[in-house]
């Protein structure tokens, strides 16, 4: 197809036509006169400028549209580079905005191999039990008379020093031993009854044991205690 404009095309054949209706009538007038052929040629002359003029007006519209065309067919295939360095910035701000990745879990440590053997051969013992206290021997009931329990000789070790109790003498420790008594935990044991008993039984010392309180210094010597008389006993201030 030809590139000349339809506008233009229309205008050049329009010109023809009317120089060639200018000719004819020019050729007519030769007979009327010269001054009615100039002026029908002046008439003939303006028309085909005009459309000229017009020809020329719509080719160059039409060219000046062709060339937009041509221009945004351009820049749509073409991209302007401009883009280019704007889609690098907003790459660049999401990068620096977009949060750090989180740090891996750490794993976790193995145990040890020898760990677990050693877990399973505890559970795998058996436990001891724990070894009941002996229960202590129940205390012998008191005599049907009151009176306590009393031995026929010290126990080995010899006897002790019951001259440590305040209120027993060398002379009462002496009947003391004749009626079986030899150590500190005989007389810590008596209960109330064989108090009563010892009391009523001590020839020439009734009632010592209640009034010195025997039973309760008994008990501090035999457990190896000492007492303020006792002290003063083994120091040899009193017999």
């Amino acid at each position: 197809m030809s590139d000349r404009p339809i506008g233009s095309t229309f205008a050049i054949i329009i010109a023809i036509l009317c120089g060639v209706v200018a000719f004819a009538i020019a050729r007519f007038g030769i007979d009327f006169g010269g001054f009615l052929s100039f002026l029908i040629g002046v008439i003939i002359g303006v028309i085909v400028w005009w459309l000229l003029m017009m020809g020329g007006n719509g080719a160059a519209a039409t060219g000046g549209q062709d060339m937009s065309r041509q221009g945004a067919d351009a820049h749509a295939k073409d991209p302007s580079p401009r883009s280019e360095p704007t889609s690098a910035a907003a790459a660049t701000r999401a990068a620096t905005v977009a949060p750090p990745a989180p740090d891996p879990a750490p794993m976790p440590k193995p145990e040890p191999a020898d760990a677990a053997p050693a877990e399973a051969k505890k559970a795998a013992e058996p436990e001891t039990p724990m070894q009941a206290e002996k229960p202590k021997p129940a205390a012998k009931p008191v005599a049907a008379d009151g009176k306590p329990e009393m031995l026929s000789a010290p126990r080995e070790g010899g006897a002790d020093d019951l001259k440590q109790i305040k209120g027993v003498g060398p002379k009462l420790e002496k009947l003391l031993n004749s009626m079986g008594v030899y150590h500190f935990d005989q007389i810590a044991g008596w209960r109330k009854k064989e108090v009563e008993w010892v009391d009523q039984n001590l020839e020439g010392f009734k009632g010592r044991v209640s009034r010195d309180e025997w039973v309760k210094q008994a008990k501090v010597l035999a457990k190896g205690g000492t007492t303020d008389f006792s002290d003063k006993v083994k120091k040899g201030d009193v017999y």
